[in-house]
């Protein structure tokens, strides 16, 4: 099953994560850094799965992608998750610092 592009507000949703929060992970380790793509936590083809994403760096995304030692959910999804949380909770964080920021209104 080939899944959907992202509509309008979905992109729009995606763009404020990057711009107001940047990677959560990143974050999490007290860096500022909003360099950063999409996480589709449960696939891309799922009714939903465009709103089920987190804002990640090159180097939480995918492992060797930025040259560091950075934890990469893909493929070290355990480990990620040890570190910093399962991804719903993530989600979750990124949520409320998007409603904290008045842009979920």
């Amino acid at each position: 099953m080939k899944g959907t592009n992202p509509t309008k507000g979905e992109k729009l949703y995606w763009s404020r994560l990057v711009s107001a929060i940047g990677c959560i992970a990143c974050r999490l380790d007290g860096i500022t850094n909003n360099h950063c793509s999409i996480h589709h936590i449960d696939g891309r083809t799922k009714p939903g799965a465009h709103m089920n994403v987190l804002p990640l760096c090159a180097g939480h995304h995918q492992d060797g992608t930025d040259g560091t030692d950075k934890i990469a959910v893909h493929p070290w999804k355990a480990r990620f998750e040890a570190r910093y949380g399962k991804q719903e909770y993530l989600k979750a964080k990124c949520d409320a610092i998007l409603d904290q920021q008045g842009w979920n209104d």
